[in-house]
């Protein structure tokens, strides 16, 4: 049955493997070829929490204007896993492909009427050219990306350079895989018409962008920030990006005379021992990281605390996974929200920043060392699995050679001189923010007691209600100092045009901008901003303020961005209208489309009424 659905440069393929069976590195191929044919592609690893053995899929939206959030629905479904095949079949939209492993016959629970059938007998190809046994699994990988190349058209010289790329310096494997991709394309010249509706045309719409992993870009952000020490106890899906920051390092950060590198990257024993390391480091002088996710967060809590409350810099990168407890570990969520922004007990509270790019998390992963030095305060990353753990077509990375760590108010041994009487905690400028010393400054002045406890403003112990009260609110004074220290909020209008605003932050941006662009295709025209940061600044507070509605697009269940709001800008909660998402899997344009619509119809609102007249 051939049912015609001709789309250029816009489908979604999804790729369904086994875990374990190498089937990663060939579906990535498969995404790089795409990119290198000058298209937006977008790939998410979809994969279960243990080793090997159980279904894992590989998802990539092809999309020449750019939207590169996940979308619903599959247009060709490689199905390579007999344990998933029945619900793979069912994924594939009416009119789409469904390519599976024809070597034996298909369970007539399997047809369907409303798809197209690409049969392909992989195992029986594979068997006769190869006799390795383990070899014959990895080719049946890189034999589906060769008939994927022909029947979408993929240039073949691209598939041969990147073979080229990924085996520089062990050639003698280049021909095999080559000889694989070509049994895929000849069976196809074979056997079918091509290419199919569904295909690729060369353009040139990705410019100078790299495609990168989020750890991987805050791991060489650390470096570049001047990091030395990274202390983190392993756990998904942060562990890669302290192997990106030893990878880097090892790369970049070589003493010329010793050859030593000039980085401690210490494993501890639990993530309680990691952010003491960290916060140890800082106190120091060094500029010191750890890693971890919302569990891994949960245990720091008491130690961040004393970070808060001793001011100590701390940077903190917190990849986010599903929740509560062990949750689903390799699915994304936004659910460490108010655990960070208030970890530890009594009044906390911390800085945020919310990279939404590969880019974004470089440079802020560099801003946050500076943040933490200027505020002498916790900083923490808020990323998450589907950033950090999948690659995205980002801006190249750039760097200014002439910028300098802003390492905020350290006073050096000359100042100390200066100084009658050196105070710790001391207001001099009323910003909050009191001058520190860093240990062996100088031999006699600038010693301090660093503790948890209460003290005056010279680091002397007390429980003098009146000194803690002094304390606490200069710690509030610090607060309101930073909110225009952090990065600030994007808007997406100059001056409003609609009663009716979004309001989005990290990963959900993506779909939140492609879903505000199909509203406005259908006549609905609403506001839009993105929140880089906690604390929220004047910006913030004053667009929610201008509208009747504000629909906040989070990845959870209990609406925490919302809520952090309604405390922190004591915002009206009948003017917040959550949008939520939270099966684990990155929100979708239709999935904020249907939410939003459906409240726009309770209210009787239809097109442009929601526009400003």
């Amino acid at each position: 049955m051939s049912l015609k659905t001709d789309k250029v440069n816009d489908f979604v393929v999804r790729f369904a493997n086994v875990n374990g069976t190498g089937s990663a590195s060939a579906n990535f191929l498969f995404t790089k070829s795409i990119f290198r044919m000058g298209i937006p592609v977008t790939p998410k690893n979809i994969f279960p929490s243990n080793i090997q053995g159980l279904p894992t899929w590989y998802e990539v939206r092809v999309n020449e204007q750019g939207y590169l959030g996940r979308r619903e629905g599959i247009d060709l479904m490689v199905a390579v896993n007999p344990q998933s095949m029945l619900k793979d079949v069912q994924d594939v939209k009416i009119g789409g492909y469904f390519l599976y492993d024809s070597s034996k016959p298909l369970h007539s629970e399997y047809i369907r009427r409303d798809i197209n059938y690409l049969p392909i007998p992989l195992m029986q190809m594979c068997n006769e050219a190869y006799t390795d046994a383990r070899q014959r699994q990895l080719f049946k990988n890189i034999i589906y990306v060769g008939v994927l190349s022909a029947l979408l058209d993929i240039e073949f010289k691209i598939l041969e350079d990147l073979l080229a790329e990924q085996f520089k310096g062990k050639e003698k494997l280049i021909p095999a895989n080559v000889k694989a991709l070509q049994l895929g394309v000849d069976y196809v010249h074979k056997n079918f018409k091509y290419p199919l509706e569904i295909r690729v045309e060369r353009r040139n719409l990705v410019g100078d962008c790299i495609m990168m992993e989020g750890n991987a870009a805050c791991g060489l952000g650390a470096v570049y920030a001047g990091a030395t020490v990274a202390a983190w106890y392993p756990i998904t899906p942060s562990t890669s990006v302290v192997e990106a920051f030893s990878d880097y390092a090892a790369e970049l950060r070589v003493d010329k005379i010793t050859g030593k590198n000039n980085v401690a990257i210490i494993q501890a024993e639990d993530e309680l021992a990691a952010i003491g390391i960290v916060i140890g480091a800082n106190w120091n002088g060094a500029r010191s990281f750890t890693a971890t996710s919302g569990p891994g967060v949960s245990l720091m809590n008491e130690f961040l605390g004393l970070a808060y409350f001793a001011e100590i810099p701390t940077v903190l990168i917190d990849v986010q996974r599903t929740g509560p407890s062990t949750g689903m570990p390799t699915r994304t969520q936004q659910s460490d929200i108010l655990e960070a922004a208030y970890a530890s007990h009594g009044d906390t509270k911390h800085v945020l920043l919310f990279p939404s790019t590969p880019t974004e998390c470089f440079e802020m992963t560099a801003d946050s060392f500076d943040l933490a030095e200027q505020l002498q305060t916790p900083v923490i990353l808020m990323t998450d699995l589907d950033l950090g753990m999948n690659d995205h077509v980002t801006k190249a990375l750039s760097w200014d050679d002439k910028r300098g760590y802003k390492r905020g108010k350290v006073l050096d041994a000359a100042a100390l001189e200066k100084l009658e009487k050196f105070g710790r905690y001391l207001d001099v400028d009323k910003d909050g923010i009191p001058y520190r010393t860093i240990p062996g400054t100088h031999p006699t002045r600038g010693s301090y007691f660093t503790r948890g406890t209460s003290r005056d403003e010279y680091a002397v112990y007390t429980e003098d209600s009146a000194a803690y009260k002094r304390n606490m609110d200069r710690l509030i004074r610090k607060w309101n100092t930073a909110k225009d220290m952090v990065p600030a909020p994007q808007l997406y209008q100059k001056k409003n045009k609609s009663k009716y605003g979004i309001l989005f932050f990290g990963t959900s941006t993506y779909s939140a901008q492609e879903a505000m662009d199909i509203l406005e295709e259908e006549d609905v025209i609403v506001d839009a901003i993105r929140l880089k940061a906690f604390p929220f600044n004047q910006t913030v507070e004053d667009f929610i303020n201008s509208h009747d509605k504000v629909f906040v697009i989070e990845q959870n269940r209990d609406a925490q961005l919302k809520s952090l709001m309604m405390i922190e800008l004591h915002a009206d909660p009948n003017k917040l209208i959550s949008v939520l998402n939270y099966d684990g899997m990155p929100i979708t344009a239709d999935n904020i489309l249907k939410q939003i619509t459906s409240n726009l119809s309770e209210n009787n609102i239809n097109r442009k009424v929601a526009e400003v007249r």
